[in-house]
């Protein structure tokens, strides 16, 4: 039988900071018309379901300047001034900056960094952010300057701690040089585990916590999406231009889904509740973002703070995955 246990804190990496199994993502709350959008979202929806996440345990946020160009860091603002319990800790992203005309850029240099730290500070409405990341090590040449730059933010304590996101092996070690790393965020799910190779294993080595990113593939493996539902996405949705939602691939990856739904049903959970135990199952994985656009969406995956898998349930999924060829 698969475990059902009380919410034990994790520690990410070498910080202070005690994570739920599972945090709020907010990349879908950013709303529409930018490069990236999930569509047209409603703020007050959105603020509703960062308080439920939030009500039922959950205890951190992750967002990014670049979600919505700054909108998501509002409306997590705007969530937390309404929330009158224990304050979360709250993770932001840099690197991505936007035009005026909402094209997006990329830019690691000190200058603009700084310019990233305190709009994202102002959105928030806060003093100091929990975690500051490098959402992507681009421009690549200027990885060593951002990450110097970021260790600046933490001595002025403008940033409590610092990590990487989307970075390999190798510009991790070039950045170790700098400063530790406190925590990589990469994405890992039954249908993209090529980080098990390397990137794991060299997190556990040098202790640094992993909070993965899309373990139920951008709602792909939630147990909602169908082809319809996948050729219906809005215009504006990024989704449209992912081959994980498109032939031939939708459905292998909708075939996957009934396996996984078939094991949560046994528990009484949904299929993206197995989703994400199953990236939890891997001892480097510190803990996982979970996107949720309404309060019903968060109740539904509210359980993935507590439900495991059996190491039989596992096994089964892993092999399953094997002869895909995921």
């Amino acid at each position: 039988m698969a475990t059902t246990t009380s919410t034990a804190l994790r520690t990410l990496g070498n910080s202070d900071l005690h994570l739920t199994p599972i945090g709020f993502g907010a990349w879908a709350i950013g709303g529409g018309n930018w490069e990236f959008a999930w569509g047209h979202q409603e703020d007050n929806e959105s603020v509703r379901a960062i308080q439920r996440a939030l009500d039922m345990g959950v205890n951190w946020i992750d967002t990014a300047a670049i979600y919505g160009l700054g909108h998501s860091e509002e409306v997590v603002a705007k969530a937390l001034q309404g929330w009158s319990g224990s304050r979360p800790s709250v993770f932001t992203k840099c690197s991505m900056r936007w035009h005026g005309d909402r094209s997006i850029y990329r830019s690691l240099t000190a200058q603009s960094l700084r310019a990233e730290l305190e709009a994202s500070l102002r959105r928030l409405q806060v003093e100091t952010i929990d975690l500051y990341q490098i959402h992507w090590p681009n421009p690549e040449n200027e990885i060593e300057e951002g990450w110097e730059t970021l260790s600046k933010f933490k001595e002025e304590g403008k940033v409590r701690w610092i990590g990487v996101s989307n970075f390999n092996v190798d510009q991790m070690k070039r950045v170790q040089k700098i400063a530790p790393i406190t925590s990589l965020q990469p994405p890992y799910s039954m249908l993209r585990r090529a980080i098990e190779q390397e990137i794991l294993p060299f997190a556990q080595a040098n202790r640094i916590g992993v909070i993965n990113y899309s373990p139920m593939v951008s709602g792909l493996l939630t147990g909602a999406m169908t082809a319809e539902r996948a050729a219906a996405l809005p215009a504006d949705d990024w989704r449209r231009r992912n081959p994980e939602f498109s032939e031939p691939r939708l459905s292998r990856n909708l075939k996957l889904v009934e396996l996984v739904r078939e094991i949560g049903s046994g528990h009484g959970v949904t299929p993206g509740v197995v989703a994400v135990a199953w990236t939890l199952q891997n001892p480097a994985i510190t803990a996982a973002i979970v996107g949720g656009r309404s309060p019903q969406q968060v109740e539904g995956l509210a359980p993935a703070l507590h439900f495991r898998l059996s190491d039989e349930e596992y096994t089964r999924i892993n092999a399953y995955l094997n002869d895909l060829g995921a």
